[in-house]
C-alpha cells in the first residue's frame, strides 16, 4: 500500500510540474504579483495600525508599487537595450582577452589546444547569460499592468483572508494559529531577505560607478535579484560585472570591483543578515543548488530568481505540520546530532509555545 502511495504522489508530482512548465506565461506574473503583495502587506497594515483608513493606507502602497515598477522598467529598458547593442563589442574584447591568456599559458608549457580550452572556456558566454537574464525579466514587466491589478486585488483579501480560514476549517482557532504562524514566517523571510538585497544592490551600484564601470545601475540590479540566491547568486552576479570592468577600466579596477563584491556579500551577508534572519529559515547549499536548476527550468530566468523564495516558502510549509517536518529538516541547513534529537523529542505542545514566546 505504501508503496502504491509513493507511485501515485510521484505521478501526482510529474503532472503538477508539466502543468506549471505549461502555464509558464500565466504563472510567472502571478508569482511576482503574490511576492509584491506578501511584501506590500506589512507597510499597509502598518499604516492602518496607525490609523490611516484602509482605502487610503491600499492607495498609498500601490502609488508605492507603481513607482516601484515603474522605475525598474524604465532602467530595465534602458539599461538593457544600450546594453545588448554593445554586447557584441564586449565579448569580442573578452575573447581578445581570453585568447592572449590562453597563448600566454601555452608559451609556459601548458598545451591549451589539446585541451581544446577555447572552446570549454567562454567567459563572453556569462555575458550573454546575464543579457538574457535581464531581458527576460524586462519581458516580465510589460505585464506590469497585470502584476499591478492583481497585486491588488491580493491586498484587498488580505485582510479579510483570516475570517475566511475560520469560517472555511473545522478548528478554526488551531489552525488559523497554525497558517498565521506559516504566513509570518513567509512575510519575515521575504521582508529582511528584500532589504538585505536592497541594500547589497545600493552598495554595488555605488561602488562600481566609482570604479566607472558602465551599467553600473544595471549590475546594481542584477545583484538585488540574485541576492535572492544565497550563496551562489553573489558568485552568478559578480562574474559578468567583473569581466566587463576587466576589458573597460582594465584589471586593476576590476579587481577592486571584485573586491567590492566579496566585502558585500561578506559583511551583508555573512554578518548582518544572519542577525535577522530566522534560523529555521535557511537552505543546504545542495539544495539551493537544485532548487536554481528545477525552477529555472520550470519557469525559466525568472523561476532562477524566484527559486529560493519558492523553496524557502514550502519548506516553511512542511515545517508547519509534524507529519512533513523531517523534511522540512532534509531541506534545511547542516544540524548538530544533539540539535535534531532535542526537536525531536521536544513534545509538539511545547515546541508551540515556544515559537509563540
Amino acid at each position: 500500500m505504501r508503496t502504491s502511495q509513493i507511485v501515485y504522489t510521484l505521478a501526482a508530482f510529474v503532472v503538477i510540474v508539466a502543468g506549471m512548465k505549461s502555464a509558464t506565461v500565466l504563472l510567472v506574473p502571478f508569482l511576482l504579483s503574490l511576492f509584491l503583495a506578501i511584501i506590500s502587506t506589512a507597510p499597509m497594515f502598518w499604516l492602518q495600525r496607525k490609523g490611516v483608513p484602509s482605502s487610503l493606507a491600499l492607495l498609498i502602497v500601490v502609488i508605492g508599487i507603481v513607482a516601484v515598477i515603474t522605475l525598474m522598467a524604465a532602467m530595465i529598458g534602458q539599461s538593457v537595450s544600450s546594453f545588448s547593442k554593445d554586447l557584441p563589442m564586449y565579448q569580442q574584447k573578452i575573447k581578445d582577452q581570453t585568447m592572449l591568456l590562453l597563448g600566454w599559458l601555452d608559451q609556459h608549457g601548458m598545451d591549451t589546444k589539446s585541451l581544446a580550452l577555447e572552446r570549454t572556456f567562454d567567459p563572453g558566454g556569462i555575458m550573454k547569460l546575464a543579457a538574457s537574464m535581464l531581458n527576460s525579466l524586462g519581458n516580465v514587466l510589460t505585464n506590469a499592468f497585470l502584476i499591478l491589478m492583481t497585486v491588488i486585488f491580493m491586498l484587498l483579501e488580505a485582510a479579510n483572508f483570516p475570517n475566511k480560514l475560520k469560517a472555511m476549517m473545522g478548528a478554526p482557532e488551531a489552525s488559523l494559529d497554525r497558517w498565521e504562524g506559516f504566513i509570518k514566517d513567509v512575510k519575515q523571510y521575504v521582508a529582511i531577505k528584500t532589504w538585505v538585497s536592497l541594500a547589497t544592490g545600493l552598495v554595488i551600484a555605488v561602488w562600481l560607478t566609482i570604479l566607472g564601470v558602465d551599467y553600473a545601475l544595471l549590475w546594481g540590479l542584477f545583484a538585488f535579484a540574485l541576492n535572492y540566491v544565497p550563496n551562489i547568486g553573489s558568485i552568478i552576479a559578480a562574474v559578468p560585472a567583473v569581466l566587463l570592468a576587466t576589458v573597460q577600466v582594465g584589471p586593476a579596477k576590476a579587481a577592486l570591483a571584485a573586491a567590492g563584491y566579496l566585502v558585500v556579500n561578506i559583511v551583508i551577508g555573512s554578518v548582518i543578515e544572519p542577525r535577522y534572519m530566522g534560523k529555521g529559515l535557511g537552505l543546504s547549499t545542495l539544495v539551493v543548488f537544485l532548487s536554481l536548476l528545477f525552477w529555472g527550468w520550470v519557469l525559466g530566468p525568472v523561476g532562477m530568481l524566484l527559486s529560493v523564495p519558492l523553496t524557502i516558502t514550502a519548506k516553511i510549509a512542511l515545517d508547519s505540520r509534524e507529519e512533513t517536518r523531517w523534511l522540512a529538516i532534509m531541506l534545511g541547513p547542516e544540524r548538530t546530532t544533539h540539535a535534531v534529537a532535542s526537536i525531536t523529542a521536544e513534545p509538539e505542545g511545547e515546541r508551540t509555545e515556544k515559537d509563540n514566546a
